[in-house]
């Protein structure tokens, strides 16, 4: 008995105390957002970041071991939300692109993220910037995940002629990006989602009413296609 009770309370502050750590965290990820997307990544200071969560740079510098570090787990963390709009590891290239639509309706929810993104990824053309290696690496995956998923599109003769997978990943990456920069320059000139659409449907031929189930339905040869 004497034992139960001495680890049961033991486990109950371990779980408080990690619950406590991750919240601190996230407070240091989104005042680090704010900094970031107000500042740029150069301008933006740690202490700034401290002061918002209240905490000292000492502090924070215990969750985040440099600021390179904490740079790189706000990119993640936005990488997670938009991983869980749109099935990367899917092959049905339709689904993937009614995903990115969904996925620019909610970028539109977040201009901070938006911004900071829009800012980062000029800043890091530069070799020497802390998030260079970030973002070669994430338009890589990007592109190559994309061109995958619109492979069966081109199989079935539903991409339009002269458009190839590689070349539609391409298009879809910079059309993402430059829509972006407009909005953010004066967000009533257009509506991200709506000409993110009318693009794909300038090359693609899709189902845009379609879900997951639609898709396998409509699949008569066994392998998932849209």
């Amino acid at each position: 008995m004497t034992n139960t009770q001495t680890i049961e309370p033991a486990k109950a502050r371990r779980r408080g105390t990690y619950a406590k750590t991750e919240a601190t965290r996230q407070a240091i990820l989104d005042a680090a957002l704010e900094v970031f997307s107000g500042s740029g990544y150069r301008a933006g200071s740690l202490r700034e970041i401290a002061v918002r969560v209240g905490m000292s740079e000492a502090g924070l510098l215990h969750h985040f071991r440099n600021k390179s570090a904490l740079l790189e787990a706000v990119l993640e963390e936005k990488d997670d939300r938009a991983r869980t709009i749109v099935p990367l590891d899917s092959e049905d290239g339709a689904a993937v692109l009614r995903a990115l639509v969904e996925l620019a309706e909610y970028n539109a929810s977040i201009p901070g993220v938006v911004e900071l993104f829009a800012t980062l990824s000029g800043e890091a053309t530069a070799p020497d910037h802390p998030a260079h290696a970030y973002f070669v690496r994430r338009y890589e995956f990007t592109r190559s995940t994309i061109e995958r998923a619109l492979t069966n599109l081109e199989r079935d003769g539903r991409l339009r002629r002269g458009m190839t997978p590689r070349r539609a990943a391409i298009t879809i990456i910079a059309m993402m990006d430059g829509l972006q920069v407009q909005w953010l320059l004066d967000r009533s000139a257009l509506d991200m989602p709506e000409e993110l659409r009318a693009l794909f449907m300038s090359f693609a031929d899709i189902d845009w009413t379609a879900g997951p189930e639609t898709d396998d339905a409509d699949d008569t040869t066994g392998e998932g296609t849209a």
